[in-house]
């Protein structure tokens, strides 16, 4: 995301990629105000020469936001405070955001968690991590994300049979490395973790040119399927190249919760038990998912929990926004998609 201009919590800023639209789901709350150009339908020409038609004009429309709908594009609704003459007060509008729209955010109170998740959308891009898993039979290629990872690649190779040809699975992994480097080339990683469970990975690597191996990681993992890529992002052999991503720390953070959960720790889980940490000033982390927040946006119930926000944000707690597409987003919905890590045990 581009920052174009900025005063006094107003922001005027550019879509630039996917991930700006997650992290501007959760900067945008009910109650701010969004603005830009937008497209209407307006009658040009006169009724007198009959050459009026329909045609889609670029309008300046200001609305003070009611909801969110978040898809391929980021939908925000609400009701209009600033149009043309045609377009009354109190309307219902919308605006799209997708990248290359820029528009205006406005709010009448930044909370702290929500002006580092713009400033982090705003900073320069990090090179992705290729993670490639695989054993002799398949391989999964994926990618991390602001909000995760994708998986870029499934490729499945023929085993060879005992007392047939062999050469059957040294083709596969040319045809993995192949592919990996194809993709490297693409997108430019910071580093590639290849992992396999045994010793697979040592026989991808028999057929890696030397110049490539310097820029790769190897790690072990259990199993090949999407899980496996979770696994790799927790792995000793990795820690150093993921320090610095975002998904890493996330798993960091609820790993951490859980430790204190098993031994009934300075932490709380479920709504309830963390509006009582954070109402008595105890939470000094609290966690929270983006499906928890999608939900209760959706449920007309996000009220209680904003205001959990800003209490725990005036008391200096810090605020993660945990994405609930990975393991550790899913750990913590398990929970109930919200927790709290705490400075003394209340419980």
């Amino acid at each position: 995301m581009k920052k174009l201009s900025s005063e006094r919590g107003k922001f005027h800023l550019m879509v630039e990629t996917q991930d700006d639209l997650w992290y501007l789901s959760q900067i945008i709350d009910s109650g701010d105000f969004v603005s830009g150009k937008t497209l209407r339908k307006m009658k040009v020409g006169t009724q007198e020469d009959r050459t009026q038609k329909a045609a889609k004009i670029p309008v300046f429309i200001k609305i003070q936001v009611e909801k969110l709908e978040w898809g391929d594009t980021l939908r925000v609704l609400g009701r209009v405070v600033e149009g043309p003459e045609d377009l009354s007060h109190g309307e219902h509008h919308s605006f799209i955001l997708e990248p290359h729209v820029d528009f205006t955010l406005e709010k009448e109170h930044w909370l702290s968690y929500q002006k580092e998740k713009l400033e982090e959308a705003c900073a320069q891009q990090h090179a992705p991590i290729l993670i490639l898993v695989h054993d002799r039979e398949e391989a999964y290629l994926a990618a991390t994300k602001k909000y995760g990872y994708e998986v870029i690649a499934h490729l499945e190779g023929k085993v060879a049979k005992k007392g047939m040809d062999s050469g059957q699975t040294s083709n596969f992994y040319e045809e993995i490395a192949a592919k990996l480097f194809e993709v490297a080339d693409r997108i430019k990683p910071s580093v590639l973790v290849i992992a396999s469970p045994a010793f697979w990975k040592e026989e991808l690597m028999k057929v890696v040119p030397q110049a490539r191996k310097k820029s790769i990681v190897l790690a072990t993992c259990s199993s090949v399927g999407k899980e496996a890529i979770d696994e790799v992002l927790k792995r000793e052999e990795v820690k150093t190249a993921l320090s610095a991503d975002r998904t890493a720390k996330e798993l960091k953070l609820v790993e951490a919760l859980l430790k204190e959960i098993a031994v009934s720790g300075k932490a709380a889980y479920g709504e309830k038990e963390v509006a009582r940490s954070v109402q008595s000033g105890a939470a000094e982390q609290l966690l929270i998912t983006d499906g928890f927040i999608q939900m209760k946006r959706q449920d007309a119930a996000f009220q209680p929990i904003e205001s959990l926000l800003k209490t725990a944000d005036s008391q200096k707690a810090a605020i993660h926004v945990i994405s609930s597409k990975n393991d550790a987003g899913k750990r913590l919905d398990g929970l109930g998609g919200i927790a709290a890590m705490l400075r003394y045990k209340i419980f």
